[in-house]
């Protein structure tokens, strides 16, 4: 079927897709997960927690009645991603889709000590820096590197990069105050996950480009903070800085997923969809 003659509803059909989603069985990587499976295709949970993935991926093909499969593996570690890439490959013989979902996101309500918040740049763990860039920036890196190659060798597919709101925006420091504390001892939003997030737009750009003429599209989806029960006063205060007033529903990305990775989109490539409720206009 060509893309000429199929119809709106056709080009969002993902039946006999495969796709791989790094830190699949987290929160949003699920959400992920389920939008694949509820357009038909087939997805493949990647997350370093095996025995939740494998979990997961039940639970979607008892829901959906789709073919899906959990796999354990450090995308931190370049063996494991390929016999992660060895095993799809060995049990559908074909990948379609890669979802960088995977990274670090510590909360930052605790861990204040008289030195100071751990989370301020000024104590910020170098070990914590480098485990957020290792997950969230050479892990995305290591997984497009490995399978988007097997994308260009197929002449076709899809790259999605989970990036955030905060990878266009600084983060607002003040959503995070305890008056309780004081001045060195205010807990911030790391540093590290505004630069690992910033970085996945612009390696989204960069394989969009490198791959462009070997049929495999690259584009980033910046969401919002989704709503998992967090703090009233924390809540209150995020959501004056967003235009409708709200955070995200944990399942409200699903569509734009199915959107980025389907034929739906099939003429964009390179771009960065923000779904915010309009915090980064402001």
């Amino acid at each position: 079927m060509s893309l000429a003659s199929s119809s709106v509803r056709e080009r969002f059909e993902l039946k006999d897709h495969v796709a791989i989603i790094t830190g699949g069985a987290g929160l949003l990587g699920t959400r992920h997960a389920e939008a694949i499976a509820e357009m038909g295709g087939t997805p493949v949970l990647v997350d370093v927690d095996e025995r939740l993935a494998q979990e997961r991926a039940r639970q979607l093909a008892a829901t959906h009645g789709c073919k899906s499969l959990g796999i354990g593996a450090n995308i931190c570690q370049p063996d494991e991603v390929k016999e992660a890439l060895r095993t799809v490959l060995a049990n559908f013989q074909r990948v379609d889709i890669l979802i960088n979902n995977a990274a670090n996101n510590p909360k930052v309500d605790a861990g204040a000590q008289s030195g100071g918040h751990w989370s301020r740049l000024e104590n910020f763990p170098l070990a914590t820096w480098e485990q957020a860039v290792a997950v969230g920036l050479t892990g995305a890196f290591l997984c497009s590197q490995i399978i988007g190659s097997e994308l260009a060798r197929r002449g076709c597919g899809v790259i999605l990069n989970i990036a955030s709101d905060l990878g266009i925006i600084a983060p607002d420091q003040r959503i995070y105050r305890d008056s309780k504390l004081p001045a060195d001892q205010q807990p911030t939003k790391p540093v590290s996950y505004s630069v690992v997030k910033h970085g996945i737009v612009g390696l989204t750009r960069y394989l969009a480009t490198y791959w462009a003429d070997r049929g495999v599209r690259v584009n980033s989806l910046s969401p919002g903070g989704v709503f998992t029960g967090q703090d009233e006063d924390f809540v209150g205060r995020l959501v004056n800085l967003i235009p409708l007033q709200r955070m995200a529903d944990k399942d409200e990305y699903k569509a734009a997923i199915v959107f980025l990775v389907s034929d739906a989109s099939s003429y964009m490539t390179g771009a960065n969809l923000v779904i915010d409720g309009g915090r980064t206009v402001w």
